[in-house]
């Protein structure tokens, strides 16, 4: 085991005043939209939808607010009509990322994306150009302080181990759990079923190999970063820059 850091910015990571948490409660709202739209409303027969009403419960997000999200996706209330979308891009000192979102408005949002490229040293890429640096992967986010029980961190490592996981990193007080995509909830359930608290879970591309920027250049990608995670039809960022 070694240290590692999972390269991705997560919806929500700054939520300093109540225009940007209306922000984030508008990105879940459209993430647990599109699940129920496409597996139905039950979480425990839609994983795709459990794992997006989880992480909205992290950020406080209303019970109301989460059902209304569900009955536009079944159509049981009007709502937008709503696609994913996925670009691929190089960014500041040829950083590679993959940008996922949802929108109403497919070319409307591809504008946006180039402008805000344009404006901060990046680019789009052909469909496939950056793709194949990353692998698909199960990610769960285990904080070593935040447990109930009094294990040891590695207790917490064997156990995680034993449930399956393909890989384990310590970083900053908290195990990178990954799991082939396939395996995430069946992990995932093995170690709450043992007592772990979960902090997060999901689907993520992982860079196969990180790059190292010097620290203009990183400056510069974290500008790029955050002008792409103001944008309302945009998620999630991966890349491969090493923190």
């Amino acid at each position: 085991m070694s240290g590692h850091s999972h390269a991705k910015t997560v919806m929500a990571t700054k939520m300093a005043n109540a225009a940007k948490k209306g922000k984030v409660f508008s990105k879940f709202g459209r993430l647990i939209t599109i699940a129920a739209k496409e597996g139905g409303s039950d979480p425990l027969s839609n994983s795709k939808l459990r794992m997006s009403i989880d992480q909205a419960r992290q950020f406080n997000m209303p019970k109301e607010n989460i059902e209304r999200a569900i009955k536009k996706g079944t159509g049981e209330l009007a709502g937008e009509n709503l696609e994913e979308v996925s670009f691929e891009g190089l960014g500041p000192g040829g950083i590679t990322f993959i940008i996922e979102g949802i929108t109403d408005n497919k070319n409307r949002t591809l504008g946006e994306i180039k402008t805000i490229l344009n404006q901060n040293n990046g680019k789009l890429a052909g469909e496939g150009a950056v793709r194949w640096m990353f692998s698909r992967r199960g990610v769960i986010t285990i904080e070593t302080e935040n447990q109930t029980s009094n294990i040891k961190k590695e207790e917490l490592e064997m156990a995680v181990i034993e449930a399956g996981a393909e890989d384990v990193y310590l970083s900053d007080n908290a195990f990178l759990v990954y799991t082939k995509p396939e395996e995430l909830e069946k992990v995932k359930k093995t170690l709450e079923e043992k007592q772990i608290k979960i902090n997060s879970s999901s689907l993520d591309w992982v860079a196969k190999e990180e790059v190292e920027l010097q620290e203009k250049e990183k400056e510069q990608a974290q500008k790029l970063f955050e002008a792409l995670d103001e944008n309302d039809a945009v998620n999630n960022i991966y890349f491969n820059l090493k923190n």
